[in-house]
């Protein structure tokens, strides 16, 4: 089985610094696991390009993959944002009133 080199752009390493260190454990864990695994259960091709993407808790890492090179370039890594019907959810799962109603 070939293993694959994973490299980080630039912009990448500058956004990492910025996340609490047992996050960036777990981040740093699920992208070294695609060394062996690059296409893995759950990841999501992005529409129009050659990107995948993954999540770890919160953060989402997008990367590309070059088979021919056996390369993984790790291009984005964030927080992934809620959306209004992400947070409606949930509230309702926390048992909150919705709309002011009791």
């Amino acid at each position: 089985m070939a293993f694959y080199k994973i490299y980080f752009r630039e912009s990448v390493q500058k956004d990492l610094k910025q996340i609490p260190q047992n996050d960036l454990k777990k981040i740093f864990n699920r992208v070294y696991l695609l060394e062996s695994e690059p296409r893995p259960y759950g990841c999501e091709k992005l529409t129009g390009q050659e990107r995948y993407r993954i999540r770890q808790g919160d953060y989402r890492i997008m990367y590309e993959i070059r088979d021919k090179e056996l390369v993984i370039w790790i291009v984005k890594s964030g927080i992934v944002k809620m959306s209004i019907v992400s947070i409606i959810r949930f509230m309702d799962l926390q048992g909150r009133p919705r709309n002011g109603m009791a």
